[in-house]
């Protein structure tokens, strides 16, 4: 077993459903844990964790994770659907390799629960899901992957596809209003409306390009495609070559380092720094985009020599006798109580932590990537 085996045995073997430890939100909060994207995130990474070891031990945790949310009539302890948040389908996904994997109902129940919200979801005039309720007419990057991957997955597998053309309709939105023609980047998020205060009142565009939020993008894009088991030629090579443009439109900006800066296309800019999560993201993506075909193998190096192993030596130590992982961006947003205007200072000015599962939890389904290359950790 190798040091990042062992660092994800130790968050797990810390962790419970209602503490887990990675959930650093929560313990600042002082609250418990409850159904959230936050975990999902890394359950979903633990069941990847599975399928490349089949170590039972990552199985049972993710089952017993999940089971104590999940009521055998399929209703989730801490999950209101009228809440119209789609971060909370999120989790839902791990729901689908749960039931493959134990046969338990109760999940399939749970599947059919969650996909009741995204029947219930007000829209953008585009047509686009809002965000959550509390952001009408909001389109965040964010949203894209916490929700439509496990949209097409149900359609995919218990709805016979009939939905399919509303999931390509929802992306090819994102890139018509949100990607910036010269740098091919996306900015963090849309108001269909133009009433936000921190939207441009001609385009609806927030400012800046975040890190986090591409990466959440990317991986939209590539899961939804992994998930759609027809393959319509049309609408996946218009969602590959989304892809492939903003992986080409993201290694501009590749710091030597192999990480990415916090404000992508800033990274000279006092303040801004190299960032944990959405570098992860980026260096998984890229390799499952090689491994699935969606990118040409030369391009595996911009994941492997680059991005994984510039978050090793940058943010992965030993601290107290146990690895931690730092430089991880704790949350980021717009709008809400606080009043999040999307500008450079606003970024710079969340927490940096370490140990967060929005951070681990793609790093660890950048190591399952790189587990299938035949890697190991040298430190």
């Amino acid at each position: 077993m190798d040091v990042i085996e062992r660092y994800i045995n130790e968050l797990m073997e810390k962790s419970t459903p209602d503490r887990p430890v990675w959930n650093i939100e929560k313990i600042l909060q002082g609250e418990k844990a409850g159904w959230n994207y936050i975990d999902g995130c890394m359950i979903k990474a633990i069941l990847e964790m599975y399928s490349i070891t089949k170590d039972s031990k990552y199985l049972e945790f993710a089952d017993t994770f999940i089971d104590y949310r999940v009521k055998e009539d399929g209703s989730i302890e801490g999950y209101d659907v009228e809440e119209l948040n789609i971060d909370n389908v999120n989790a839902g996904k791990t729901l689908f390799e749960l039931y493959d994997l134990t046969g338990k109902e109760k999940y399939r129940k749970a599947i059919d629960l969650v996909y009741s919200q995204i029947e219930k979801m007000p829209r953008t005039k585009e047509g686009n899901f809002w965000h959550k309720n509390i952001y009408p007419n909001q389109v965040w990057l964010d949203g894209l992957y916490m929700c439509q991957p496990f949209y097409m997955e149900y359609e995919a597998r218990f709805n016979d596809r009939k939905k399919c053309e509303d999931i390509y309709s929802q992306f090819a939105n994102v890139t018509k209003h949100m990607r910036d023609s010269e740098t091919g980047l996306y900015y963090h998020a849309y108001d269909s409306s133009r009433e936000m205060f921190w939207c441009d009142k001609v385009t609806g565009l927030s400012q800046n390009f975040w890190l986090r939020a591409l990466g959440w993008y990317s991986m939209a894009l590539l899961d939804t495609m992994d998930k759609d088991n027809h393959k319509e030629q049309d609408n996946l090579h218009q969602m590959k070559e989304a892809f492939q443009s903003l992986i080409d439109a993201m290694l501009k900006y590749q710091d030597p380092s192999g990480m990415w800066y916090q404000l992508v296309n800033l990274g000279g800019m006092d303040k801004n720094y190299l960032e944990t999560s959405g570098s992860a993201i980026f260096s998984y993506a890229i390799l499952k985009g090689v491994r699935l075909g969606y990118l040409p193998e030369s391009y595996a190096e911009y994941g492997k020599k680059k991005a994984f192993e510039g978050i090793c030596k940058t943010y992965l130590h030993m601290e107290e006798g146990n690895m931690s992982l730092g430089g991880i961006c704790l949350v980021a947003g717009l709008g809400g109580k606080d009043r999040r205007d999307g500008t450079f200072q606003y970024y710079m000015s969340e927490p940096v932590v370490k140990d967060d599962a929005k951070g681990v939890g793609p790093f660890l389904l950048a190591y399952t990537e790189m587990k299938r290359c035949g890697w190991e950790y040298q430190s």
